[in-house]
């Protein structure tokens, strides 16, 4: 296995925070009785499963890259599933253009990855992604103005924090390949590492702030507000 165990635990911990946001986002949605939050936080579960793929590809030691494409094309899915469930939001507060796409989760994670699909069908499947997360980075900010019960202003920058984790990846890439001459990403350990560990406080901060939201309406159920 290429990753430290050091490496590992923040590979885990990100999976981990990833499905308590599922799990607090749909009680949020029964606390609530707003359905489309909780289908919202359902719809957080393929990737979710994509993430484990991720694990999977790292586990193999980088060695079976049917596990990466798997990842993505999970992705795929599950990006469109956010963006529906996005919308399904906003049709609550009025009508709403309808798009459809797909968001990154666990892209680039590895540096120049293998891929058994191809090259060019990798890298249409990572554009088409980020061109979609773009829109529904838009639509999430829509629906916190309109509908501020849905989502804390911590949660959506959380979502808006992905991108510094991309940023930082497609830089530590560069200077893990071009610079310090490791074949990929993976195999250096510390960029590897820092630049994860990004994608884990962009999770962190997704799960702070639906506790926040929970919490509050917590106290205003309760009285003390």
């Amino acid at each position: 296995m290429l990753l430290s165990f050091p490496n590992w635990i923040i590979h885990l911990f990100s999976a981990l925070e990833w499905g308590v946001a599922i799990l607090m986002l749909y009680r949020y949605g029964k606390l609530i009785n707003r359905p489309d939050v909780g289908r919202f936080g359902l719809l957080m579960i393929p990737h979710w499963i994509g993430s484990w793929f991720v694990l999977s590809y790292h586990l193999s030691g980088d060695r079976v890259p049917q596990l990466l494409d798997m990842s993505e094309l999970v992705n795929l899915v599950g990006s469109i599933c956010l963006l529906y469930a996005t919308i399904r939001i906003l049709k609550r507060t009025g009508p709403e253009t309808a798009f459809a796409g797909a968001v990154l989760g666990g892209i680039a994670v590895s540096g120049h990855p293998q891929s058994y699909m191809g090259n060019n069908v990798f890298d249409a499947i990572l554009q088409v992604s980020s061109v979609v997360y773009m829109v529904f980075l838009v639509l999430l900010l829509k629906v916190r103005r309109r509908d501020p019960e849905v989502f804390s202003g911590l949660t959506v920058a959380g979502f808006w924090f992905v991108l510094v984790f991309i940023s930082v990846t497609v830089f530590c890439m560069y200077i893990a390949t071009e610079v310090r001459g490791y074949p990929t990403l993976s195999h250096d350990d510390l960029l590897h590492g820092t630049a994860e560990s990004l994608l884990s406080i962009s999770n962190l901060m997704i799960v702070l702030g639906i506790h926040r939201q929970t919490k509050k309406r917590l106290e205003i159920m309760s009285g003390t507000v």
